[in-house]
């Protein structure tokens, strides 16, 4: 008895559907505003957990940043993107976790750039203070910059009010990384991509590297 439960159990983490992500011609979402989905790249950052698609991210076509020519000469962050900038959009065809353990329904929704702020209930609630908040379709039809406070106010309409619907972002630095999906421990695994970046200093790329499965231990 003990060998066939130790069969089944191994049988069963071998049939565990693996994620997998890959860039994929989709054209941006008919339910984005016009003004937002003409600056979208018409391919698309797709993730999938075996085969069924967990996301489907479009990423700017040149993402804002605020950088001088030495700071782009020596490499780029996320904090160089204003926050409440567009950075994307994205869609998920079934209901999502984020990584607050907020539950997202399927839909589309804006991403727009914040920091977390390190104070109060905030303090330590996550590896990174880099994030995409996420916005309804129906509730963000404009391409300029939000304000934070505003912006707050309208992700958190995607949970009734309660906090604004987050993407963790972690840094992505490494030149070699390309698109794929990566451990982070603690079951977080996050999909990865470099995307070009304009800014005053000139263009260059900035690697994303955002959460797809996990959430945060208490």
């Amino acid at each position: 008895m003990q060998f066939a439960l130790l069969f089944v159990a191994l049988f069963a983490t071998g049939a565990e559907a693996k994620f997998t992500a890959k860039v994929e011609k989709a054209e941006p979402s008919a339910k984005l505003a016009e003004p937002i989905r003409k600056l979208l790249d018409p391919d698309a950052l797709v993730v999938r957990e075996g085969d069924a698609v967990v996301m489907r991210v479009w990423f700017r076509r040149e993402i804002p940043a605020k950088a001088t020519e030495e700071q782009i000469k020596n490499g780029i962050t996320y904090r160089e993107i204003p926050e409440g900038a567009l950075v994307g959009a994205i869609e998920f065809p079934t209901k999502f976790t984020d990584y607050r353990k907020q539950e997202l329904a399927a839909g589309v929704y804006t991403l727009r750039f914040a920091v977390q702020p390190d104070i109060g209930d905030h303090t330590g609630t996550s590896p990174h203070p880099d994030f995409c908040l996420l916005c309804q379709a129906t509730e963000d039809k404009d391409e300029e910059p939000i304000e934070k406070k505003k912006l707050i106010e309208i992700s958190s309409k995607v949970n009734e009010g309660r906090h604004p619907a987050v993407l963790l972002m972690w840094p992505n630095n490494g030149k070699d990384v390309g698109v794929k999906v990566l451990e982070k421990g603690n079951g977080v695994l996050v999909a990865t991509i470099k995307r070009p970046v304009v800014a005053d200093g000139g263009k260059t790329t900035l690697g994303f590297a955002i959460t797809v499965a996990g959430v945060r231990k208490e």
